[in-house]
């Protein structure tokens, strides 16, 4: 079994934002795996997710309905729910300002300086060998040095979509070759 986690925030307000890449790519994904984009609801662990079945895996895609800071709790649930789940089937994409918009990274146990969704999960798993999809979403050249902190909740400019789109196009592809879908 394989977890496939996208960070953001919960809510119409932050639906746009920067920091919201995770949720974005999450619904692309389930979006082309499956054709659609309906989630349940998980109460005890405060998620939105569906699942899939490709080659013979379920594939659980999970978006945290707790704030990015939070996301810890959310995603211990889901590790309690799935006993047979290992560490090393976890892939968690999220926002990452150290990256350009429309270049990736996918990377085991390594991310940005950083990111307080990462840090929670660590914290609430206790371990850090995790896989990281990390989508860059910097794209501050002429507006002035904003901080991270306030850049992170802009919304995309349509521009910026469209490179998110043949990103997104670039991950996927990605993720088919390395055989994590």
């Amino acid at each position: 079994m394989k977890l496939i986690v996208g960070l953001g925030n919960p809510g119409d307000k932050y639906k746009g934002n920067r920091h919201n890449i995770g949720f974005m790519f999450i619904d692309y994904l389930v979006n082309v795996l499956t054709g659609s984009r309906v989630y349940q609801f998980s109460k005890s662990g405060n998620a939105d997710y569906t699942w899939t079945t490709l080659k013979k895996e379920p594939i659980e895609f999970y978006k945290p309905q707790t704030f990015m800071n939070n996301s810890g709790k959310s995603v211990k649930y889901a590790f309690k729910k799935h006993a047979e789940l290992k560490i090393e089937n976890l892939y968690v994409v999220h926002d990452d300002l150290d990256i350009p918009l429309g270049k990736f990274k996918i990377q085991q146990g390594t991310g940005p300086k950083l990111h307080n969704g990462i840090e929670s999960i660590e914290n609430h798993l206790q371990a850090k060998d995790f896989w990281r999809i990390r989508i860059g979403i910097d794209n501050r050249m002429n507006t002035g040095r904003i901080d991270g902190e306030s850049y992170t909740l802009l919304d995309f400019q349509d521009s910026e979509r469209k490179i998110i789109e043949q990103t997104f196009l670039l991950v996927l592809d990605r993720m088919k070759r390395d055989n994590i879908i």
